[in-house]
Order: C-alpha cells, then sequence, then structure tokens
C-alpha cells in the first residue's frame, strides 16, 4: 500500500522560507493530481494547494497566493511546495495527499514561524 512522505519543514523565523517535499513508496504520485494540505493546532486540516498529474494546471487558496508554489517532478516522484515570506499563522503539520479519493495520511512535517 502507498505510503506518503513529507519532508523539509522547520523552525523559521518570520519572512523566511521552507521548501516541503512529498514522495510516495509503494507507488508512483504520477498518475494524480497532488495537494499540499496543513492542520494548525486546534483547527480543521486544509488544502493550501495542489497540482495537476501533467503539472499544467495548480492552485492555491488564498492565505499563501503569491507566496507558495507548488512544483512537481514526476521522474523524481516528488511534489514540492516553496514556501516564502512565512507568517506565524502558518504554522501548522503539513502534509501531501490525492485533491479526492485520499490516501492513508502521512506523518506529515511540522512547520514553525516564529520569532
Amino acid at each position: 500500500q502507498l505510503q506518503l512522505v513529507e519532508s523539509g519543514g522547520g523552525l523559521v523565523q518570520p519572512g523566511g522560507s521552507l521548501r516541503l517535499s512529498c514522495t510516495s513508496i509503494g507507488d508512483t504520485l504520477d498518475y494524480y493530481a497532488i495537494g499540499w494540505f496543513r492542520q494548525a493546532p486546534g483547527k480543521e486540516r486544509e488544502r493550501v494547494s495542489c497540482i495537476s498529474s501533467s503539472d499544467e494546471n495548480s492552485d492555491y487558496a488564498d492565505p499563501v497566493k503569491g507566496r507558495f508554489t507548488i512544483s512537481r517532478d514526476n521522474a523524481k516522484n516528488t511534489v514540492t511546495l516553496q514556501m516564502n515570506s512565512l507568517q506565524p499563522a502558518d504554522t501548522a503539520v503539513y502534509y501531501c495527499n490525492k485533491v479526492s479519493n485520499l490516501w492513508p495520511w502521512g506523518q506529515g512535517t511540522q512547520v514553525t514561524v516564529s520569532s
């Protein structure tokens, strides 16, 4: 069964950047539209960005538009989220998954934005 693996999180000061990576074990991400989601303490999980299987289309939630960029490299089985101008409100555990018919969630990667 496919296992999702997220990495790249950490502690960063406001205004800083992080680059998150998503890959899979047991199957490929290639054929699926993939989203990045986040869940902050006490809040529901929300999708912040998604990208089509062919890398032709992407979408962003309003809070991250202009600051986050999603991309994918199907040859490397990786979907990446470049996060710039990070704000404390971006603090959350970040996950990747299909945009529908979800796979089991991975462990996620913690992003903490704090001075």
